[in-house]
């Protein structure tokens, strides 16, 4: 029989790729979807229905039986305001606790979780960068009780900088494909950033889905996703203008940093074992041009 599996945040970028590909791999796979949320239109994937409540994850639960659930919702904001707070504790810790008890009485005991690298400001073991950091540090935490009393066993997968094709985050790309048209402010560009191709990210889910259905997990195992070679923001827009052709008009300097800005990312992560990233920088970038053209 084909596994089974449940997919949260299928309709981001990160989740939409690993639906595909998890349906290409002769999966069946459901999207759990809030009523007001996007649809993932995505051919052979199915729909369960969230609606805020943990009965309605134990009714999603018992209708697809997941092999395993992959975690990928959640609110991210990078320097919260006020209004903020509320959204990011109930995307961030509320939904991954409600989560996690639908599975374990459910008996659905295999989950990837999605984490981040902006939990290790500093390289310390934990210092978060800003808020939604410290929700994601403080949902793994709270899984530490699902482990231990009703035998979860989880990965967590920290994710650093990623991109990739059909992407509509307002991030870094962007910011470099706005700059193709029009000039823009910028940072020093100082900064390293560890970028990671989308379909590499990819490949890591689906071998740590793999490695709970091996059996390979007891409790619970976190590993950090980093292609291995940072870049810095300068270097990063130099190697977009070589694979694109398009000249950028950036004013460097002309907006300040943000206070804790990541100038270094985290390097002591542990690497998923089997797992390394195949698509450079410059090579994910000649992609995304050509696909553009």
């Amino acid at each position: 029989m084909p596994r089974r599996a449940l997919v949260t945040g299928a309709s981001g970028c990160i989740g939409k790729n690993l639906s595909r590909r998890l349906l290409g791999d002769g999966w069946q796979v459901w999207a759990l979807i809030r009523p007001q949320s996007r649809r993932p239109t995505i051919p052979g994937l199915r729909t369960c229905s969230f609606d805020g409540g943990t009965d309605s994850l134990l009714r999603s639960l018992a209708a697809c039986k997941p092999d395993v659930v992959f975690h990928l919702a959640a609110l991210y904001v990078s320097e919260h305001s006020p209004a903020d707070v509320r959204p990011l504790i109930e995307g961030n810790i509320l939904l991954g606790c409600q989560l996690a008890e639908a599975m374990a009485r459910s008996g659905a005991l295999r989950l990837v979780n999605t984490g981040t690298a902006w939990q290790h400001f500093r390289d310390a073991p934990y210092d978060p960068v800003n808020l939604y950091a410290a929700t994601k540090q403080a949902i793994e935490d709270i899984l530490v009780y699902y482990q231990q009393a009703h035998g979860l066993k989880t990965i967590t997968l920290k994710i650093f900088d990623s991109y990739g094709p059909d992407d509509p985050r307002p991030k870094l790309l962007a910011g470099l494909r706005r700059a193709a048209k029009e000039r823009v402010d910028f940072v020093p560009g100082g900064q390293l950033l560890d970028l990671v191709h989308v379909d590499d990210l990819v490949n890591a889910f689906v071998m740590a889905g793999k490695r709970l259905l091996a059996g390979k997990v007891r409790r619970a195992e976190a590993y950090a996703l980093s292609s291995g070679r940072p870049r810095s923001v300068r270097e990063v827009a130099a190697v977009f203008e070589a694979a694109t052709g398009l000249m950028l008009k950036i004013n460097w300097g002309a907006r300040p940093y943000r206070r804790r800005e990541v100038m270094r990312p985290w390097a002591k992560g542990e690497k998923l074992p089997g797992w390394k990233p195949r698509i450079s920088l410059e090579e994910g970038f000649r992609q995304l041009e050509a696909n553009a053209g």
